[in-house]
């Protein structure tokens, strides 16, 4: 899936020149924690949230430089009272806005995210704000991503095949020592692991392929000092 798929096209925004009273209304109205800030001309200038609206004279928050750090960077300290004082959204918001193109990856949108720290990106196309991604977008189209695979119909051998290439395709993955059989759509899965964590993830494999009802685990533990081999668990179907 990629960006446009998933984000919301309806952007809430706010003039640059507009009040901060009119942007907390705005945000509580909507129930939304941040609004971008466009200008008449429809370009984006930056990004106003509660973050931006914790330093505030009226709450006794503002921001307060040491001394020496006002030595050192006298505007500093007038750039924070302009945060802590000015009612502009010019002055409050953040400048810098991460965005991302219509036709973004969705990994890369959640890449940008983290990297940057933020809950929300603007989705542009030929420089214009065409919609807006947050976490509850990426949310909703995992939602849908997941439901289109639970539905999957395929065929026991195609299941098979398809677990395997997964197991090969993981390093930790013990392909030599497993063996699985699938039918009607259940998976059962024997073999010997090393560790519960690579137990999980042979089961998680099968568990997430298309077609998969349930996995029945008959793996047992082999312990890699002595080379014995401990118990199987309790054959319980692990329903999807």
């Amino acid at each position: 899936m990629i960006a446009s798929d998933v984000m919301t096209r309806a952007v809430i925004s706010i003039a640059p020149d507009a009040r901060m009273t009119e942007a907390l209304q705005m945000m509580l109205d909507k129930g939304i924690s941040g609004l971008f800030v466009i200008d008449a001309t429809g370009t984006l200038q930056g990004v106003i949230t509660e973050a931006d609206l914790l330093h505030r004279s009226e709450l006794g928050t503002g921001r307060h430089a040491s001394w020496w750090l006002r030595l050192l960077s006298p505007g500093r300290e007038a750039a924070d009272f302009t945060e802590s004082h000015s009612r502009r959204v010019a002055d409050l918001m953040t400048p810098d806005v991460i965005t991302v193109e219509e036709a973004t990856e969705l990994c890369d949108v959640v890449r940008a995210m983290e990297k940057n720290g933020v809950k929300r990106v603007a989705v542009v196309k030929d420089g214009n704000v065409t919609g807006v991604i947050t976490r509850s977008n990426l949310l909703r189209g995992l939602a849908s991503m997941t439901r289109g695979i639970a539905g999957a119909s395929t065929d026991d051998r195609t299941i098979k095949a398809a677990i395997e290439a997964s197991l090969a395709n993981e390093s930790w993955a013990p392909i030599a020592r497993i063996d699985l059989t699938v039918k009607d759509g259940v998976v059962d899965i024997w073999g010997t692991i090393t560790s519960e964590d690579e137990r999980r993830g042979v089961c998680v494999i099968a568990e997430n392929t298309p077609g998969v009802k349930s996995v029945i685990d008959h793996m047992m533990f082999m312990d890699l000092y002595s080379g014995t081999v401990i118990g199987a668990p309790e054959e319980i179907p692990t329903q999807r």
